[in-house]
């Protein structure tokens, strides 16, 4: 008879609360670069990952605190249009490096209705990305434009959008 725990050890991402491993292993059955979308309170970041045996590789890497250096953004970076423009810039970038699809990783985040990690996947999507997605869970037209916050936001998310798709 063989004696020993009756307990396994998750791995240390899983106790931590940083990884679902089911929900990974969907995403990477899809063979599809995964547009991995994070939040902190400062920030909101937009990457293109594919994935490798070695580990995971970053295509693309754009984070919301470029409005302010380069675009002259001068509001919080972690509202719904810094997310939009910071999506719509990403998008931008992987179009230059032949990136077409992909597909939403939001990790642990709950997936909620007008959500920021919404937004920065309709500026991904308004770039010309195709990813699947519900048209119900992105964030109204309005509050993308950031006029729920401020009159002086939506012009200038709408001058920002122009220098991005136009190109710089």
């Amino acid at each position: 008879m063989k004696a020993g725990p009756r307990y396994h050890v998750k791995p240390r991402r899983h106790r931590e609360g940083r990884t679902d491993y089911r929900r990974r292993l969907r995403l990477l059955k899809s063979r599809k670069t995964r547009i991995v979308v994070r939040k902190s309170l400062k920030n909101i970041r937009v990457q293109f990952v594919e994935y490798s045996p070695e580990g995971d590789k970053i295509s693309i890497s754009v984070i919301s605190s470029e409005l302010v250096k380069n675009y002259n953004w001068k509001y919080s970076v972690s509202t719904i249009p810094a997310a939009y423009l910071t999506g719509l810039l990403a998008g931008k970038k992987a179009m230059k490096k032949g990136i077409k699809e992909g597909i939403l990783d939001i990790g642990r985040y709950r997936p909620t209705r007008g959500n920021k990690l919404f937004a920065a996947l309709k500026g991904v999507v308004d770039a010309g990305i195709q990813c699947p997605y519900d048209e119900g869970m992105i964030p109204p037209e309005e509050r993308i434009l950031g006029k729920h916050l401020d009159d002086k936001i939506a012009p200038l998310t709408g001058e920002i959008k122009n220098k991005i798709i136009g190109g710089k």
